[in-house]
């Protein structure tokens, strides 16, 4: 069977997504467990952000941060939970080209627009712990909304390119797609045309995006961890670590994955162990988040008490 490039009408062609198991009882199981984890993601992220936006306390740059980066975990959860939870009790597990194109554009948008976000938060640290008697002069509201929508920007644009070119593959004899969402590695394996370029545009991308991310982060931790060491009191260098070991968490665990999923050869795709990987900074991370961010930070505690 020959699929029609991108181009094309994808109403009447679909995709096979084959699922995180076979086992019928195990998916009602899953099923229940996606759902409990979606459920504590919205309200989790969704309380968070409420909290910033009410509390006059946590006006500051950092929780304008932390702000866009629930609202985009909220995002990015809902492109792929929902369909998963559909997939479980669903007797055909289909979707159309034009949905999976869907799917992996803004799953891809969000992803990049995260991680993008979480260099911007690691500049913010440096200026806030390095730079304390011009912060307020470095990280300005408009620098703040300029980091922010540069991120959307960047994050939205990388996927189109990706989602562009993954679609413009021929796809031919398996309909298959080994993984639980649409991806553009396991999507990719499907195609019968040479896929060697377009892994050359992702590899670049990738590797740009990551190394910007990186490079931001590390200089500035070096700065922030030189910053520290040169205070006095105890309770100085304990306070300023606590303000970015929740933000050093999280770009730990997303970096880790987004390295191990993207940058290496499609060829070395491994079906069940990318999948609990994809479980993991799919659903996990986007769930835990409110939890790394809130009760480790005496300033959400506060506010939440305080609206309570």
């Amino acid at each position: 069977m020959h699929f029609p490039s991108f181009n094309r009408s994808l109403k009447n062609q679909y995709f096979l997504l084959d699922g995180l198991t076979k086992d019928p009882t195990l998916e009602v199981v899953l099923f229940i467990i996606f759902l409990v984890i979606y459920i504590f993601t919205i309200l989790g992220n969704s309380g968070l952000i409420f909290l910033i936006i009410k509390c006059p306390s946590l006006q500051t740059p950092m929780y304008f941060f932390l702000k866009h980066l629930s609202f985009i975990d909220m995002c990015y959860t809902s492109v792929i939970i929902p369909r998963t939870l559909y997939n479980f009790l669903a007797m055909e597990k289909t979707i159309t080209l034009l949905a999976c194109a869907v799917q992996m554009y803004f799953y891809g948008a969000y992803f990049n627009t995260e991680a993008l976000l979480l260099a911007a938060m690691a500049y913010d640290r440096y200026a806030a712990i390095c730079k304390p008697l011009i912060y307020h002069v470095i990280i300005k509201r408009e620098v703040c909304h300029l980091f922010v929508c540069t991120c959307y920007a960047v994050g939205f644009f990388n996927s189109f390119i990706h989602t562009g070119n993954t679609f413009r593959q021929t796809y031919c004899n398996s309909l298959k797609i080994s993984h639980f969402y649409c991806d553009v590695a396991p999507v990719l394996k499907l195609a019968c045309s040479d896929t060697s370029t377009t892994e050359l545009v992702i590899y670049a991308i990738v590797g740009v995006n990551s190394s910007v991310c990186v490079v931001t982060i590390a200089t500035s931790y070096a700065y922030i961890f030189s910053a520290i060491l040169r205070i006095q009191s105890t309770q100085g260098r304990h306070k300023a670590f606590t303000t970015c070991s929740s933000h050093l968490v999280s770009v730990g665990t997303l970096f880790g994955t987004l390295i191990y999923m993207y940058m290496r050869p499609n060829s070395s795709y491994l079906n069940d162990q990318d999948k609990v990987v994809s479980v993991f900074y799919t659903m996990i991370i986007p769930m835990l988040n409110p939890i790394i961010y809130s009760f480790r930070n005496t300033d959400v505690r506060k506010a939440f008490l305080k609206m309570a």
